[in-house]
C-alpha cells in the first residue's frame, strides 16, 4: 500500500461533504472510474484483499517443540549416554523427547489461522459503475474511488461513502457489536462521530438487509476497518499459559537441583576412588532419576481428556493448553449479542387498555404466551379489541418473514418485523390473516417520518395500520379504545410516559394505531394517516437473555470470576441486560456502564482504573476491546474473552482464553479462538471453567505424585555413593523402567480422576500459585525419606541374607512400585482420603494398580526380560516387606491429611 492507503485511514470521511470526497478520489458519481485507471489504481493501493502475516514454518515450528529446560536436561543426558555407548539409556531418553516434541508440534500446526478465515470473509462479488457502465466483479479487484451498487442480501465489499440511500439497512454486528440492523442516510456527521453510528458510510464484510443504494469507495483492502482489525490481529499477545509460566519456574528451579546433586554425587564417588567412567554414569542416573520424563506425556494426555470432557459439554478446545487456562480464570469478558443474549429480537411486554402485558418466550420460537402484568392472568386476543388490533397491526404492518431451518425458526427481513410476527403468533394469529386483509398499498419505512403504514381491505372498508416511534404516532393520533372497544380520547401524556419508563429499562418501543378508511381508497399517502388514528397499544421489545446464563453468572461469582461485558451495542441496552442477568447487582450506579467514546479519553494507566471498576462497556471499538483485555491481564487477572464477530478477533486472541460461538460466529472469531461454544451458550463456558479447574487439579496431583519419588530414585543414588557401597542398589536402565512403567500405568490414571465436590465454590487459581507450596516440601521431604530409607535397608537386607545382586536390585525397584502405587492411592485428593472420595470413583485408578504390579512380575520373572534389565525373581518374604513399607506411606499421608483438616477446621 503506498501513501494514499495511509491517508484514507487517517481522514474522518463520514464528515467531508459527499462532493468532495468523489473530488478526492477523481471520481464521478454517475459513470464511475475509467476501465483505463483501473490497473494504476490497482498498483497503487494494491488488491482489495487482507494482507497475511507470514509465520514459522513447519520446520521452525517444529524445533521450537524442543525449546523446554526440562528438555535441554534429558538431550544432553541422552547425547551423553549415546557417547558412552549406553545404547537402551539414549534410546529410551530420546524416545520420551521425541513424542512430546511431536504432539506439540500437531497441536499447534492445527491453530493461528484467523488472517487466512478473515481474508476469505472479503472474497464476494460487487455491482460496480465503470466507464458510464454497471457490470459485475470480483471484489478483490474493486479500488478506492469505484463507484458500488448494492442492494438486499449484499456483503459491502468494500468500506464505502454514500451518495444515495433508499431505505437502506446494513447489518453490521459482526463488525460493531449492534444487534439490530442499521438504517443508513447520506447526512454528513461531525467528526468526532463513533464507527457505530456512521450512519453514512458502510464497512467491508457487513450485510445489506434491507433497501438499496449507491456509494464511492474509500478504502480496500487492509486500509479497511476490517483491514484495521486484522492488524490489530497480528499485534495480540499470544501468551504463555499459566500452567506453562507455573512448569518455566518450577524447571528451572529442578535442574539447578538436579545439576547440584549429580556434581555432589560426582565428586564425592570420585574422592571415594570410584571409576570416573562409572560416577558419570551414576550422575547421569541420577539426573534421569530425578527428572519426571512422563511429566509432558501426563499433562498431554490430562490435557487431552480434558478436551473430551468438554467436548460433551458443548466446548470444543482448538488449543490444548487452553483447558488448563479456564482453570484459572479470573475474569470472563463478555460479548453480549449472541453471547448473553438470544440474538434474537423478542416482545416481552405490551401495554394496551391501560394494562402491562408480559409475554413469555424468547427467540422466534412460537412458543409463549401473553399475561396479565397484574395478576398473572393468561389472556388470548378476545381480551379486548385493542390488543386485538394491536397484535394485527404488528404482523400485518410487516415485511418480515419467519421462516424453519433445521427445525428452528429464523427470521428473513428486519428482525424487529420478525419479533412483531412472534409476538402475534403466541396469540394464535396466523397468515390466514393476510389473506382476511388483503394488503392494497405500502408505505415503506422512512427515517424522516419515522413510520411505516400499509392499507388493507376489510369487509366493505379499507383499514391503514400504522407502527412506528413513539414520539411520532402519539403526535398523529386523537384517539383510543376503551375495553369495550368504543373511542374515547387519546391520553398522550399517560402513553408517553409507559413508553419513557419502558425504555429506561432498555427496551425498544414501538406505537401502533389504526384508521379506518373508505373502500374507494386504493392508495395509500402521507396525508391520509397525519391525523385522527386510533391508538391500539405499544410492544416493547429486546434481544433477550439466555435464560440459563442467569445461573451461569450466579455459578461465576461463587467461584470468584468477574464478568465483564464489553459489546458494541448501546448502554443503556447493555446495562438492562446486565442488570437481568446479574452482571450489575447492588453495586454502585455510577460504575456500570462507561461508553467507547468516554474510554478514548484515558491512557492506559486510567484504562487499568476503569477496567476493573465498571462492568459494562458499550459502544466500544475492537481496539478498545482489546485494550480493555490487556489492562485487566496487566493487573494479574486470567482473562477469557468471548465473542462471534469480526470486531471480537483481536481481544479473542490477546485473551488467555478466547471463546467463540460456533453457531453465530464468523470464521474469523473461530480462528482467533482458544475454544468453540457448539450451543453459543455462555452457561456452557462455566462448565468449561469448572472442567478447566479439574484438569489443573489433576495435573497438580500428578506431579505431586511423580516428584517426590523421583527425586527419591535419585537421593537413593547419592545416598548408596556417600555410604561407599561396594554396588548401586539401582541401574541407570532400571530407573528408566520405574519412571516410565509407574508414569504410564499409575500416574496417568489421576488423569481420570472426576472433579472433586465444591470445585466451583473456590476461588480462581491464583497465576501466581507455586507449584511447590507446603504440601509440596511436605511430601517430598516425607516421601523421599521413606522410600530412600526402605531402598538402603531393604537392598543391603537381601544381600546379607544370601541374595544375589540382581535379586536385590529387584528389590529396589519393588521399593519404587510399591511406594508409588500405595502412594498415589492419597495423591487422588490433596484433603480427602480414597473411602471419602468413594473407592471406585475412578476405577482406572485400580486398573492401573494391577497392570503395573502384572508387568513388574514380569520384570522380574520372565526371562529375557529380567536378563535384559539385570534382576531375578524375589521371595515371599521380600514381598512382605515391601508390602510393609508400602502400607506406612499410604498410613503417614493419610494420618497428615487427617490432622491437617482438622487444623483448616479449628483455623
Amino acid at each position: 500500500m503506498e501513501n494514499h492507503g495511509t491517508n484514507q485511514e487517517q481522514k474522518f470521511w463520514h464528515s467531508i461533504e459527499i462532493n468532495d470526497v468523489l473530488k478526492e478520489f477523481n471520481s464521478n458519481a454517475h459513470t464511475g472510474l475509467k476501465e483505463s485507471e483501473i490497473s494504476e489504481r490497482q498498483q497503487k493501493y494494491g488488491k482489495n484483499i487482507l494482507t497475511q502475516k507470514k509465520g514459522d514454518g513447519p520446520i521452525k515450528r517444529f524445533f521450537l517443540q524442543f525449546h523446554n529446560s526440562l528438555l535441554y536436561v534429558l538431550i544432553i543426558s541422552g547425547f551423553i549416554t549415546l557417547f558412552l555407548k549406553q545404547w537402551a539409556d539414549c534410546s529410551v531418553i530420546f524416545g520420551v523427547v521425541l513424542v512430546n516434541a511431536i504432539v506439540g508440534f500437531i497441536q499447534e500446526s492445527k491453530a493461528l489461522k484467523s488472517l487466512e478465515a478473515l481474508a476469505k470473509s472479503m472474497t464476494t462479488q460487487a455491482v460496480v459503475m465503470r466507464d458510464g457502465k454497471r457490470m459485475h466483479i470480483d471484489s478483490s479487484e474493486v479500488v478506492p474511488g469505484d463507484i458500488l451498487f448494492f442492494v438486499s442480501g449484499d456483503k459491502v465489499a468494500a468500506d464505502i461513502k454514500l451518495i444515495s440511500s433508499r431505505e437502506l439497512q446494513i447489518n453490521e454486528s459482526a463488525l460493531t457489536g449492534e444487534s439490530l440492523p442499521v438504517e443508513k442516510n447520506i447526512n454528513t456527521l461531525p467528526s468526532s462521530t463513533v464507527l457505530a453510528d456512521r450512519k453514512n458510510m458502510l464497512y467491508a464484510s457487513t450485510l445489506v438487509t434491507y433497501g438499496s443504494g449507491k456509494g464511492v469507495v474509500i478504502a480496500t483492502g487492509d486500509n479497511t476497518e476490517v483491514g484495521k482489525i486484522s492488524q490489530l490481529i497480528s499485534s495480540a499477545d499470544v501468551l504463555d499459559t499459566p500452567l506453562t509460566q507455573r512448569m518455566a519456574k518450577f524447571s528451572i528451579f529442578l535442574i539447578y537441583l538436579i545439576l547440584t546433586m549429580a556434581v555432589v554425587t560426582f565428586g564425592v564417588g570420585i574422592y571415594h576412588n570410584q571409576g570416573w567412567v562409572l560416577m558419570f554414569l551414576a550422575a547421569i542416573g541420577l539426573s534421569v532419576a530425578a527428572i519426571p520424563e512422563g511429566l509432558p506425556a501426563a499433562m498431554t494426555i490430562t490435557l487431552a481428556i480434558g478436551v473430551s470432557r468438554m467436548a460433551k459439554r458443548k466446548a470444543i478446545i482448538r488449543k490444548l493448553p487452553a483447558v488448563e487456562t479456564l482453570g484459572s480464570t479470573t475474569v470472563i469478558c463478555s460479548d453480549k449479542t449472541g453471547t448473553l443474549t438470544e440474538n434474537q429480537m423478542t416482545v416481552v411486554e405490551m401495554f394496551t387498555d391501560g394494562k402491562t402485558i408480559e409475554v413469555s418466550g424468547t427467540g422466534y420460537s412460537f412458543d409463549g404466551q401473553l399475561k396479565l402484568k397484574e395478576n398473572n392472568t393468561i389472556i388470548g386476543i378476545e381480551y379486548s379489541k385493542s390488543l386485538k388490533l394491536c397484535l394485527t397491526a404488528g404482523y400485518l404492518c410487516n415485511d418480515a418473514k419467519i421462516i424453519n431451518i433445521d427445525g428452528k425458526n429464523d427470521v428473513q427481513g428486519d428482525p424487529t418485523e420478525g419479533a412483531l410476527i412472534v409476538s402475534g403468533a403466541k396469540a394464535k394469529l396466523n397468515d390466514e390473516l393476510v389473506e382476511q386483509y388483503p394488503k392494497l398499498d405500502t408505505i415503506p419505512f422512512e427515517s424522516q417520518y419515522q413510520y411505516m403504514a400499509t392499507l388493507h381491505e376489510n369487509g366493505g372498508t379499507n383499514i391503514a395500520f400504522v407502527k412506528g416511534a413513539v414520539e411520532k404516532i402519539t403526535n398523529m393520533c386523537s384517539y383510543m379504545l376503551d375495553k369495550q372497544g368504543n373511542k374515547i380520547p387519546f391520553n398522550k401524556d399517560e402513553i408517553v410516559k409507559v413508553a419513557n419508563e419502558m425504555a429506561t429499562r432498555g427496551l425498544r418501543v414501538l406505537c401502533f394505531a389504526y384508521t379506518d378508511l373508505d373502500e374507494n381508497h386504493k392508495q395509500l399517502r402521507h396525508e391520509d394517516i397525519a391525523t385522527g388514528l386510533t391508538f391500539v397499544g405499544l410492544q416493547a421489545m429486546i434481544d433477550p437473555a439466555r435464560p440459563e446464563v442467569i445461573e451461569a453468572v450466579k455459578k461465576c461469582h461463587s467461584a470468584g470470576i468477574k464478568i465483564k461485558m464489553i459489546t458494541g451495542d448501546h448502554a443503556l441496552t447493555a446495562s438492562a441486560i446486565a442488570k437481568a442477568i446479574g452482571i450489575i447487582k447492588g453495586e454502585n450506579p455510577d460504575y456500570t456502564a462507561i461508553t467507547g467514546s468516554q474510554l478514548e479519553q484515558y491512557d492506559d494507566e486510567k484504562l487499568k482504573e476503569i477496567a476493573v471498576k465498571y462492568s459494562v462497556f458499550a459502544r466500544v471499538t475492537p481496539e478498545q476491546k482489546l485494550r480493555l483485555v490487556r489492562a485487566l491481564q496487566v493487573q494479574g487477572n486470567i482473562a477469557a474473552m468471548t465473542g462471534d464477530g469480526v470486531n471480537d478477533a483481536p481481544a479473542l486472541k490477546q485473551a488467555n482464553i478466547g471463546v467463540a460461538m460456533g453457531i453465530t460466529g464468523t470464521e474469523v472469531a473461530k480462528e482467533s479462538a482458544d475454544m468453540v461454544l457448539t450451543d453459543d451458550n455462555f452457561a456452557s463456558i462455566v462448565a468449561a471453567v469448572e472442567e478447566g479447574r479439574c484438569v489443573f487439579d489433576n495435573i497438580r496431583k500428578f506431579i505431586i505424585w511423580t516428584l517426590p519419588t523421583n527425586m527419591a530414585q535419585g537421593i537413593a543414588m547419592m545416598v548408596a555413593i556417600f555410604l561407599n557401597m561396594p554396588e548401586l542398589p539401582i541401574l541407570p536402565k532400571q530407573i528408566l523402567w520405574i519412571n516410565m512403567s509407574t508414569a504410564l500405568f499409575l500416574g496417568m490414571m489421576l488423569s481420570f480422576e472426576p472433579k472433586e465436590e465444591g470445585i466451583m465454590e473456590r476461588e480462581p487459581i491464583s497465576s501466581d500459585m507455586k507449584i511447590m507450596d507446603g504440601v509440596f516440601w511436605y511430601r517430598l521431604a516425607i516421601i523421599s525419606a521413606i522410600i530412600v530409607t526402605g531402598v538402603v535397608i531393604l537392598f543391603n537386607y537381601e544381600l546379607a541374607h544370601g541374595a544375589t545382586l540382581a535379586q536385590a536390585r529387584g528389590v529396589a525397584v519393588s521399593v519404587f512400585i510399591v511406594c508409588q502405587s500405595m502412594y498415589l492411592l492419597n495423591c487422588r485428593s490433596m484433603t480427602k482420603s480414597m473411602f471419602s472420595l468413594g473407592l471406585f470413583s475412578n476405577p482406572y485408578i485400580w486398573l492401573g494398580i494391577f497392570i503395573m504390579f502384572a508387568t513388574q512380575l514380569i520384570f522380574l520373572y520372565v526371562s529375557p526380560v529380567n536378563t535384559f534389565f539385570s534382576t531375578e525373581g524375589i521371595s515371599l518374604a521380600s514381598w512382605g516387606r515391601l508390602f510393609i513399607l508400602g502400607f506406612i506411606v499410604y498410613a503417614v499421608i493419610g494420618t497428615s491429611k487427617f490432622i491437617g483438616n482438622i487444623v483448616r477446621k479449628k483455623s
